[in-house]
Formats: C-alpha cells, structure tokens, sequence
C-alpha cells in the first residue's frame, strides 16, 4: 500500500466517522425538539384521559371543578384493598363536596383482582361504577367490563338500604351472568364494600379533602 492510498483510506473513515457523528447529532436533536414540543400534548391528553375516566363514575353535574385539583390520599385504603399511595377525588359543587370516587379492589375475582372505580354522591347513593383492571374469562365474566356489557349500570343510585346486596344466585337484588356467578359476585361485594367505606370513614374522607385544598390555596 503506497502513501498516498494510506492518507486516502484515513480521510476516507475520518470522514464517515465525521459524518455520522453529525448525522447523530441532527437525529439526536431532532428527538430532543419533538419530545419537547410534544410533551406538553402528551401531558394533556393523559390528562384529558384520566378525567374521562372519572366522569364515567360522576356526571357532569355533580361538580364544576376540577376533580384532578381535588384527589387527595384515601383514607384508610387498606378497607378498600388499596396501598398508601392510592387516591380518592372529592366532587365540588359551588364549594362544597356533592360526591366522591374511590378506587376498589376485588380479591375475589375468578380469574384474580378486579379493580374498580366507584362513584358515591354526598347522600351515599351511587353514581357510576367502572371496571378498570380485570382477568376475567373472556365471552363470561369480562362482561362486568362496560366495554362488553353495561350490566355496571344496574348499581346507580343504589345505597346499602335500598337493595339487597347479593347476585340472584345468593338471593340478592343483582343479576349474574349466565355460566359465570364468581366475577358478578366479587363486584356486588366490592361495591357494597365502598358504600360501608362511605359511611364508616365520611368524616375521615371530608378531613382530607378539605386539608388538600387548603394545601393548594397557599
């Protein structure tokens, strides 16, 4: 190899090293300018996600704030199957609190937990119930999920005294799914259960609402 095919083998690597190197850069750039322009987007529409979920459970109606600005750290959670970290939402209505969301947990789904989020308005009536996590048996008892049925809807505006809170099976006011009572079962409880919740921790639930929002006035 002469000299002067050397130098040009050199020039030739140091320059595609140089030109990736600058290709990198750009590429590294240009992800860094999307994701800062986009985050803000992603942001909201999280956000716009997560208050849709919770107007499912509480009408519009029921508050005219923020129920984002109003989630506060449930009281008590082991009652409802949660960790310290999980957080109810308090619905505002001209200042004062017309219902709450709870998030609920069943451990005894057929197939495992069932999480739910559950709607209750000041009188302890309730106002909409979800199914958010489930693995239940597809075609049986995912029809607890809304996507699949809207059998949840048979719980608004029930309380603890006006039904009996039991699937039909068992002698309660609660239909259950053909070949599959398990995961119908496990729901009727769970929502019962955060109806007592209500009424055993009501104040304990007001004390931390209120101490929230006091939090994020100053």
């Amino acid at each position: 190899m002469t000299e002067s095919t050397s130098n040009n083998m050199w020039h030739n690597i140091r320059s595609n090293a140089l030109n990736l190197g600058l290709m990198a850069i750009v590429a590294a750039a240009v992800l860094a300018l999307t994701y800062v322009v986009t985050k803000p987007m992603i942001a909201d529409n999280q956000r716009q996600a997560q208050i849709a979920a919770l107007q499912e459970v509480m009408p519009a109606n029921y508050f005219d704030e923020d129920l984002l600005n109003n989630r506060f750290a449930l009281p008590s959670p082991e009652l409802l199957n949660q960790t310290d970290a999980s957080q109810a939402y308090a619905a505002r209505l001209n200042g004062a609190i017309n219902g709450w969301i709870f998030p609920v947990t069943s451990v005894n789904g057929y197939s495992g937990n069932i999480d739910l989020l559950v709607g209750i308005d000041q009188h302890g009536q309730i106002t909409g119930v979800r199914i958010t996590a489930h693995k239940e048996t597809p075609g049986l008892g995912d029809k607890v999920d809304y996507k699949k049925s809207t059998w949840v809807d048979d719980f608004i505006g029930t309380n603890l005294n006006n039904r009996n809170w039991a699937v039909n099976k068992d002698g309660g006011d609660f239909d259950q799914f053909t070949g599959a009572t398990i995961t119908p079962r496990a729901v009727v409880n769970s929502v019962a259960d955060s109806l007592a919740y209500f009424q055993q921790q009501h104040k304990a639930l007001i004390r931390a609402a209120n101490a929230k929002q006091s939090q994020g006035e100053h």
